[in-house]
């Protein structure tokens, strides 16, 4: 069986709304993706929370954080929980620092505690896409749209990912 390795960054998919200052905040311990995969009959042979962040907020060093971690993680294959504004950068930071290893990004543009759907559907087919990957690579997967990171983008004005023409 093909083991998997979920790093769990932050991002919108992990904020959750605070009562007290009124805002979204992104929740460091990971309450989302811990509901998720305990509903779920499989179960993930290693979860990292690593960075923490809106991706907004990423600097740098949170990137080669995260790709020290992903050079640590014990698994070939790496699914990253990440937030949707810089997934593209981070990706292209990620194949850059060539790494041997099948990673697909995911994330959600509605935080799962607003409302679970996205964020599971996404997460769900990163899983089933990321079980079929036979090459090192780095992917996105979100909203339906699944593929090689160069030929995604996000469309801003749509609020969705779509391919590359």
């Amino acid at each position: 069986m093909q083991k998997i390795t979920i790093i769990n960054t932050g991002g919108t998919f992990n904020k959750r709304y605070n009562p007290s200052s009124g805002e979204l905040i992104v929740d460091k311990t990971s309450s989302a993706l811990k509901d998720i995969t305990q509903k779920w009959l499989h179960s993930f042979d290693e979860i990292i929370n690593t960075v923490g962040k809106d991706s907004l907020d990423m600097l740098e060093s949170d990137r080669a954080k995260i790709v020290e971690t992903i050079k640590k993680a014990k698994n070939h294959k790496i699914i990253i929980i990440h937030g949707t504004d810089t997934m593209d950068i981070t990706a292209h930071y990620l194949h850059d620092a060539n790494i041997d290893k099948e990673i697909i990004l995911t994330g959600a543009m509605i935080p799962y505690s607003i409302d679970p759907v996205e964020a599971t559907a996404n997460l769900a087919s990163a899983f089933g896409y990321i079980k079929a990957i036979e090459k090192s690579g780095i992917y996105i997967s979100m909203n339906g749209v699944i593929g090689e990171y160069k030929s995604i983008v996000k469309n801003r004005e749509l609020g969705r990912f779509e391919y590359i023409e």
